[in-house]
């Protein structure tokens, strides 16, 4: 949950996904739709308007396929795998605002998020399309939202699936019989957290939604036990896939130095930044207490540098990202709480100071892909180095064979040898 509500603070714009998209039917033989534009929707003119301010000038790769299917009538349910920053949250935000009848004072769309966060949000984006929209109103069912006696006269509602179970059924301030769409996102998140997925089901079970309720349900995976849950929750779907971004080493060239101690490391570091043009780095450490010691080190000798673990607030760790992405520093030493989804171009140095291992102190290898996958994005070349004790070589040689792929070894204070890479 906080990956996910990481990337929706960080992303500023659509990520470009190449991924190939299945849509799986149970009628084969209807014919699929997609939208090249917005103006081909069946979308109100302020929805239109609406979407434009948010910066999206056309419908990207998964809303030109699933927003045909949600706005289609009758109202299709929908399973759709798509990951964070593909424009999904704006898709179903339009489905939820084109389907609401603003002159009846009654919710009449319920969505469900894992946490208090992600569900504001995507409220923030139902308020910034819907903002030629002033009749719609959102109210939030999550913990701590006191609501009055009575149905709430908001037309959507965003919620925790706890505080839901407890608005539609205890304080029934929600009448499920009139709801119109169950929206269901991050649906693997609700997987893994303990209780999440029993009570999405239990509200959907209990709730006796009309035969009519449009149902959609998103999730990033698309795992064997997210499509079982998907399935339990949601009849008659039509299936939306996208095939797994599959990140490769073929154009990011490894190399390890053998160090004895932290000290020596961070000499090879020293002789890197010396020897090679490096636009922006990251480099990864294994503890807080590791990347303190190397903040505190590259600080002194004058370098920018901005540091990320897990004891940030996640709205704290989006700013330091932020002021990454912008180039305010040029060094971003992180425990692994980041070595996914941080897309920068100028990246073009990653740094295992520590090499990521397991509670077996065998090799992390996919730990090990995601960090080095930060530099060598959208195409480019990118170099990664390891820093490793003599302890620590037969994890080298576990990592070249697992990927297939070859570490060069380079000493750490052979400077002729970084200055021809």
């Amino acid at each position: 949950a906080e990956a996910s509500l990481l990337n929706k603070l960080i992303r500023t714009s659509l990520v470009e996904s190449s991924h190939h998209v299945e849509i799986l039917q149970q009628d084969p033989r209807s014919p699929l739709f997609s939208a090249k534009t917005f103006e081909e929707l069946p979308l109100k003119k302020d929805l239109v308007l609406g979407i434009y301010m948010m910066g999206f000038n056309r419908p990207s790769k998964i809303q030109e396929t699933a927003l045909p299917i949600m706005l289609a009538y009758p109202p299709q349910n929908l399973i759709a795998q798509s990951q964070s920053g593909t424009g999904k949250t704006a898709a179903f935000v339009l489905a939820m605002l084109s389907r609401v009848n603003a002159a009846e004072k009654y919710p009449q769309c319920l969505c469900l998020a894992p946490t208090y966060e992600l569900a504001l949000q995507i409220g923030q984006v139902i308020e910034a399309i819907g903002r030629y929209c002033a009749d719609i109103k959102v109210t939030y069912a999550v913990r701590g939202n006191r609501v009055l006696q009575g149905v709430a006269s908001e037309q959507i509602v965003i919620g925790t699936p706890g505080t839901v179970l407890d608005w539609c059924f205890k304080r029934r301030v929600v009448d499920l019989k009139k709801i119109k769409m169950f929206v269901l996102d991050e649906a693997d998140i609700m997987m893994d957290t303990q209780g999440l997925s029993c009570q999405s089901i239990r509200i959907q079970r209990r709730a006796a939604l009309p035969e009519s309720c449009q149902m959609l349900l998103f999730s990033a995976t698309f795992k064997e036990s997210v499509r079982a849950f998907a399935e339990r929750i949601i009849s008659n779907p039509i299936v939306i896939k996208l095939r797994e971004e599959e990140l490769t080493l073929g154009n990011i060239r490894q190399y390890f130095f053998v160090c004895r101690s932290r000290e020596e490391k961070y000499g090879a570091l020293c002789n890197i930044y010396g020897s090679i043009t490096v636009g922006q780095a990251i480099i990864f450490c294994q503890t807080r207490r590791s990347a303190d010691w190397l903040a505190v080190e590259m600080s002194r000798d004058g370098h920018q540098v901005a540091i990320l673990t897990a004891e940030l607030t996640v709205a704290q760790r989006a700013d330091v990202i932020q002021r990454f992405r912008d180039g305010k520093e040029k060094v971003l030493i992180a425990t692994n709480v980041c070595a996914r989804g941080i897309d920068v171009q100028q990246v073009t140095v990653v740094v295992n100071f520590n090499l990521p291992t397991n509670e077996k102190k065998e090799p992390d290898y996919e730990t090990y892909l995601h960090r080095i996958g930060r530099t060598g994005r959208f195409g480019k070349k990118g170099i990664a180095f390891s820093m490793v004790d003599s302890q620590s070589l037969a994890l080298v040689r576990m990592i070249e064979e697992h990927f297939q792929t070859q570490i060069k070894q380079l000493e750490p204070d052979d400077m002729d040898a970084l200055e021809q890479l």
